[in-house]
Parts: structure tokens; sequence; C-alpha cells
């Protein structure tokens, strides 16, 4: 039973993560706006709100401030990188989903199911809402940690062709990636942001899973539905939208992160989680945190209700085994 969950929560991860893989590339660029003129200088340029300013430093100081890049939304960007990348584009990293996929989301969705059905009251054959919420959260870290190199190998492939043409790694694949990355950054670069990896997966884990199963034992209980497709989408689709509210902030600095360029010598960009998260808030503002929300939204909806909906199906064709 312990391997049929780990099987059936690997193809169904691998199927959602691949189709919904250029939302999540869209995603990656918005989060990614605003970072161009470096947070590092744009904190220096700050001032607190009720300050006395000298009119002419003022002025001056407004002189030397570049203007920053129109925000756009995720239409624009997806048109953006059509057009400037091609089609093609829309694809970057989709090597790295399906290894990240398999290693994180088939260790989580495997753990989240040993754990749920040794929780279970074999008597009343329920699972409080509680312990669905600590089985997602072991099961999320355990399956961040498991996959991280994949998913900084993911993130990089997905931003390298907002980059320059001389900066970009032009990454030929995953195991490219991971190699360049272990020979001129070192193997440590590989679990680089994994603290930020594991508390997403942490709220990812628990409120998706957690939610989709006690939305969808709501609506059988109170028999608003019969279990079928119908009652596996609405579940789902409420469950993505939980799970991209309570993540997106630490998605954010994951991202900036991972995607961050260390040069040898020199200071990196961030620091750690908090020093990136401060430096975002303090140049962009609180709602910075927030970037890419329509995206993760769009894609998360979608993930999860391929994800669950693909599950139940697998589970259908896999139950006499």
């Amino acid at each position: 039973m312990g391997v049929k969950g780990f099987v059936e929560g690997g193809i169904a991860s691998i199927v959602a993560g691949c189709s919904t893989h250029p939302l999540d590339l869209i995603k990656v660029r918005m989060q990614l706006q605003g970072e161009k003129q470096g947070p590092t200088a744009a904190v220096h340029n700050l001032r607190p709100a009720l300050a006395f300013q000298n009119t002419s430093v003022t002025a001056t100081r407004a002189m030397n401030l570049p203007t920053p890049p129109p925000r756009v939304g995720p239409i624009s960007v997806g048109v953006r990188i059509v057009q400037k990348e091609g089609v093609a584009a829309l694809f970057s990293g989709v090597s790295a989903t399906v290894l990240r996929q398999t290693l994180y989301s088939t260790t989580r969705m495997g753990l989240y199911d040993i754990l749920k059905q040794k929780w279970t009251d074999q008597d009343t054959g329920k699972l409080p809402l509680v312990r669905k919420i600590s089985a997602g959260l072991i099961a999320g870290a355990i399956g961040a940690a498991v996959g991280n190199p994949a998913d900084v190998a993911m993130v990089r492939m997905q931003a390298d062709g907002r980059l320059p043409p001389a900066q970009r790694r032009n990454y030929k694949s995953v195991v490219d990636a991971i190699t360049q990355m272990a020979r001129g950054e070192g193997v440590t670069s590989l679990w680089r942001g994994s603290s930020l990896t594991v508390n997403r997966a942490m709220l990812v884990t628990a409120s998706q899973l957690a939610s989709y199963d006690q939305i969808k034992e709501t609506i059988l209980q109170k028999e608003l539905m019969k279990d079928g497709l119908g009652t596996h989408v609405t579940a789902s689709f409420a469950a993505g939208f939980v799970a991209a509210v309570a993540s997106n902030p630490v998605d954010v600095i994951k991202t900036r992160v991972m995607n961050m360029k260390v040069e040898a010598g020199a200071a990196a960009p961030y620091s750690g989680a908090l020093d990136c998260a401060l430096k975002t808030v303090r140049a962009e503002g609180p709602m910075a945190l927030y970037k890419g929300f329509i995206p993760t939204i769009s894609r998360q909806g979608p993930f999860t209700v391929v994800l669950f909906v693909t599950l139940e199906q697998v589970r259908k064709v896999l139950k006499d085994f």
C-alpha cells in the first residue's frame, strides 16, 4: 500500500506539472519583476516617509534615480516571452519540472498517504483536520528536502530568458544545470534556498492535500454532490486557491534567492531568506510578496484540479494492485 501511494501520487504530479508548466514559468518571470535594478541599490534610495527633506537634494536624487519598468500582467508576460524567445520558451525547464515532480511530489504524496492511513481512526474511519494538516507538513518538508536541486534548476532555467544574452546560463537540460551548478558554485548551491523550499512545501502540502480531503469529505457528508468528477474538480480548485494564498509570499522569496547570481569574490545580492524579504519589501512594498499571484492561482487552480482528478483516475486503475 505504501509503494502504491508513491506511484499514484508520482504519476498524477508529473501529468499536472507538465500540463501547467507555462503558467508556472510566467509566475516565476512575474515574481522577478522589479529586481532588475538591484534590490540593494534600491534600498539605499529609500527614506522615511515622514522625514523632512531638502528640496534641492531630493530633486537631485530624483534625477539620478532610474525609472522603474512598468509592471505587466500574466498575459503580457506570456506574449512577450513568445515574441522574444519563441513558443518553445514557454516550456523552458520542463525537464526540471519532470525531475522535481518525480522527487518532490512523489515523496510528499506517498508519505501523506502513508501517514493518513496510520493516523486514521480504525473504528470510525475518520481523520481529524489537525492530523491531516500535520501529515501534510511532515510530508511536504521531506519531499522538499529531496527535490530541492531540481527546484533550483527549474527556477534558473525558467528565468534564464529574461537575462541579457551575455549573462544567460544557457543550461541544456536539468542534468546540465545541476552539473554546472555543482562544478561552478559548489554542491551546496543545489540546496540554496532549501529552507524556503521546505517552508513553502509544508504550507502547500498541508493546505492543498488537507483542504482537498476535508472539502471533499464535507461535500459527500452533506450530500451536496455525489463522488465523481464534479466533486473532485470543486474540491481541488478550492484546495488550489487555499494553497496559493498561503504559499505565495514564501514562493516569491524562494524564487529570488534561488535565481540570484553569485560572482566569485563578490557579496551575494541576498545574505539569506530574511534579508531578501526585507530588501524586497523596503524597495518594492509589502505587496511585492504577492507578485505573480494571478498566475500563481491561475496555475495552482488547474494544477490542483489536474493533480487530484488524475490521482482519482489512477487510483481506480490501480485499485486491484
